[in-house]
Parts: C-alpha cells; sequence; structure tokens
C-alpha cells in the first residue's frame, strides 16, 4: 500500500482471515507474543510512502537501542516497494505488494500500517486475526463503523494495539491529564487546538511521478496495482479508472479519508481527549461543523478551511480548527472554572494560571506551588498577595517515551500505550461526526446505546 509525503507533518522523520483460525483462537499470550521480554521484534510495514518510509527510517534508527528488525515490506507501487527494500537492506524476498504474505509471516510479529486511511482497519484487523500486534497510522479508520469494529478486535484477539497520533505521547499530555485529574483548575468546561498552515501549491498537492500507471509490466518502476490501492472489491473506495491525482494526493478526496479533519485535527483531539477524560477516551454526545473552499478551488472535494465543535456528555466542548491558508492557529489550552492549562507540546512544562473568582480554590488545591500571602492596605484590610487572578505557575512535564518505543514497551509489558484503541476510536467517531456535519450541512448526534451517528 502507499502513502504520499506532506513534508510539514512529518518532522518526526527527523527525529476475516480464516487461515490464521488458531492464532484468533488464543489469548494474549498468542505465539507472536511468546517471545520473551528480551527477544527481537520483527516488523512489517505496510505502506511505505511519505510516512512509511519515515518510519522505516525510525525503526532502522532505534533497531539496536530497542531490539527491533524489519524483515518484510509492501506497497502497492513498485518505486516505493523497492525503495523500501533498500532502506532496510533486505533483499527481493523482503518486498511484496500482497499485504497477506507479510500477515501470513510467521517470523512477523509486529505490522506497522501506514497505509491511505482507507484501508487502515482492515489490515489491522486481518493482522490481530493472524496473531500480530499492530502500529496503525492515525486516524484509526475512515468510517465509524470500521472504528468501531477495529476496537472490538483488540478485545476479542488480545492483541496491542496503538494508533499513531504522536502527541498523546508527549510528556506535557500526561502532566495535564494528572493536573486534571488532580482538580488543579476545577471542573473542565471547554478546551481549544488546532493545526493550521499555509502554502503556494494547495495543500495535499503532493509531487506526481509521470510514469506511474498500472497499465506497464508489473516489474516496472512506476507500475501500481490500482485496483488493489482502491480495494474497491471489498467497498473500500469506489471502483474508477486510473487517476493519478487521486494516488498520489488522496488526501484531496473524501473517497479515501476525511481531509485535514483526519489527517490533522485527529493530532489535536487525541492528547486533549486524553488530558480531558483519561487515557481511554469519551464519545462524544454533538458534533457540529462549519467551513469550505475558500481558497483552494482545484479537483479537490476537501475544504481548505474546516472548523468543528464537539460537546461532550461529562459537560465540556473542544474547539477544533484546521485552516490550510493562513498558518497562525489557536494555542493548545485546557479551561477549568478555577483555572487553565496552557500545553506548550513536547516535554515543556505547563502553564497554569488561575481564575481570579475562584482564587481561594485555586490556590488551596495549588498550594504546593502558589506562594501567596495577606497583606493589609492602609485601612487595614487584608487581601491576597498576589491579587485574585494573578497566581500563576509552570508545572515541569518531566520525560515520556515516543510514541513508537511506547508501542514497544506495552508489547514487551514494560508500559501502557499511549493511544490505546478506545481512545483511537473516540476520537476517530468525533472526527469523522465532524466530517460529515460538514459535508450534510447538519447538526450530528452520537446514539450511545446503538453506537451510531445520527443527523438532528
Amino acid at each position: 500500500m502507499t502513502s504520499s509525503l506532506g513534508l510539514s507533518r512529518r518532522s518526526f522523520i527527523r527525529t476475516t482471515a480464516l487461515a490464521a483460525g488458531a492464532a484468533w483462537a488464543m489469548p494474549a499470550a498468542s505465539y507472536a507474543r511468546v517471545l520473551g521480554a528480551n527477544d527481537r521484534l520483527n516488523f512489517g510495514a505496510i505502506g511505505t510512502g511519505g510516512m512509511g518510509t519515515g518510519h522505516l527510517h525510525s525503526l532502522m534508527g532505534r533497531k539496536d537501542a530497542e531490539n527491533i528488525a524489519v524483515t518484510r515490506v509492501c506497497d502497492v507501487y513498485r518505486r516505493r516497494l523497492n525503495n523500501s527494500i533498500k532502506v532496510i537492506g533486505g533483499t527481493s524476498n523482503s518486498g511484496t505488494m500482497e499485504y497477506r504474505e507479510v500477515l501470513d509471516d510467521k517470523d512477523v510479529s509486529t505490522v506497522l500500517i501506514a497505509t491511505p486511511d482507507h484501508w487502515h482497519t482492515k489490515i489491522a484487523i486481518e493482522a490481530m486475526q493472524a496473531g500480530k500486534d499492530v502500529y496503525c497510522e492515525k486516524p484509526l479508520s475512515h468510517t465509524i463503523e470500521q472504528a468501531i469494529e477495529c476496537r472490538d478486535a483488540v478485545k476479542k484477539t488480545g492483541r496491542i494495539l496503538q494508533v499513531g497520533p504522536q502527541a498523546t505521547s508527549d510528556a506535557c499530555t500526561w502532566k495535564a491529564r494528572e493536573a486534571i485529574g488532580a482538580g488543579r483548575i476545577g471542573k473542565v468546561c471547554w478546551s481549544q487546538g488546532a493545526y493550521c498552515r499555509n502554502s503556494r501549491g494547495g495543500q495535499f498537492n503532493w509531487p506526481i511521478d509521470p510514469d506511474a500507471t498500472p497499465n506497464q509490466d508489473k516489474g516496472a518502476e512506476g507500475y501500481v496495482d490500482w485496483d488493489r490501492w482502491l480495494g474497491h472489491q471489498w467497498g473500500l473506495a469506489p471502483k474508477i479508472p486510473w487517476n493519478a491525482d487521486h494516488f498520489f494526493r488522496f488526501r484531496k478526496y473524501f473517497a479515501y479519508n476525511g481531509g485535514v479533519a483526519t489527517d490533522l485535527l485527529y493530532h489535536k483531539l487525541s492528547p486533549l481527549l486524553l488530558a480531558i477524560t483519561g487515557e481511554n477516551g469519551e464519545y462524544p454526545k454533538r458534533v457540529v461543523a462549519s467551513g469550505g473552499k475558500y481558497l483552494e478551488k482545484d479537483e479537490r472535494d476537501i475544504p481548505d478551511t474546516f472548523m468543528m465543535m464537539v460537546d461532550y456528555p461529562s459537560e465540556h466542548t473542544v474547539v477544533l480548527v484546521s485552516v490550510m491558508t493562513n498558518d497562525v492557529g489557536l494555542d493548545t489550552i485546557i479551561r477549568g472554572q478555577h483555572g487553565t492549562i496552557e500545553m506548550p507540546g513536547g516535554n515543556a512544562a505547563l502553564k497554569i494560571r488561575e481564575q481570579g473568582e475562584w482564587w481561594s480554590e485555586f490556590r488551596k488545591v495549588n498550594a504546593d506551588n502558589v506562594q501567596t500571602k495577606t497583606v493589609k492596605n492602609d485601612k487595614g484590610e487584608e487581601r491576597p498577595e498576589p491579587g485574585p487572578g494573578g497566581a500563576r505557575f509552570e508545572l515541569a512535564s518531566g520525560e515520556h517515551r515516543d510514541h513508537m518505543n511506547s508501542f514497544i514497551d506495552a508489547i514487551r509489558g514494560k508500559g501502557k500505550l499511549s493511544c490505546n484503541v478506545d481512545l483511537g476510536a473516540s476520537v476517530m467517531v468525533a472526527i469523522k461526526m465532524g466530517v460529515e456535519a460538514y459535508r450534510q450541512n447538519k447538526v450530528m448526534l452520537w446514539d450511545a446505546k446503538a453506537e451510531k451517528m445520527l443527523v438532528s
């Protein structure tokens, strides 16, 4: 499978199947996990476009420190497949254009999925049924139904599955969860996040290889297995004639993904939801969205300006913004009744400040960090210093293993996932509801009992 390259979001580069019926029936300690805690993990990578290749370089860079190897790679574009074989230092036997060969390989214990979104869950579910643990690039799925099905498959197979929003491995995200859980800012009422960009060529207009086509010998560098990429045989996407723009620039089209919502805002909602409600997330109650194609009016059907609001049953609202024509976004902020948290990202310290009206409650719970005293004015009247609303402090975040290493640690029983399938599925539901709210110009509601999206 393949995934095109969007450099600005790939900064980390710089740093069902019955053949496996026996494995499906086994519990969490199935054959792929009977490895000792210190034994090597063999990765198979499916999808070696920009994001997938970035992951390959990352895995190869940590292979000795983490005792891992990449032994198989798969892509439906011959050029990318050949390049990925070189990246892992493999042979022709290391690469395949058929993902089932990776899943059927008993030497592969762990599968990395970096295909376009519409393929994520089909491969993930089949991989888990084959006894593999899975790292699935975000978003978890293309549809709500796929997300729920994947969540249920994790429970049934007992496999480890990590979803790929990397900010859920930021130390400041987990420190915010700790701070909110300790009541440092009172009841959370709303939060905000944004992922904005600007470009001359139009967002997602990635380069197109002129010789790429399915109409040539399968061994040619430019050969693309177009029918397999579409996945129309399984209803993953509509069957259409070869279209290079769809292949190389798939994020412009709703047939394969949710545009900026699933590509970018998934990155923002995941850490916010983790911090506010915990590592298993929360399903939404109501979602609205707005925006449009204001400047980028080419073949795309996704908006260049997108904004959504998510109401949650625990009574808080998340505001998310993604604009592709101006790169000035919103700071990541969580607001509570008693105080406010600014989340700068990474391992940076949290910035916490009080609400003046609730200064006494704020200072009581934050007495370990707030220096305050009582002074008298010239009339002998006592007042707090600093005055109400003036208390603020920074809370060191510490360190946290990066996203791939948290996955590796979880497989070996040394830690927990940063983005488990429950968080991944709940984020996917909210984001997809936002996409549909925009496309249908409707308010979307979540039926928690039936686990279905309803149109208000």
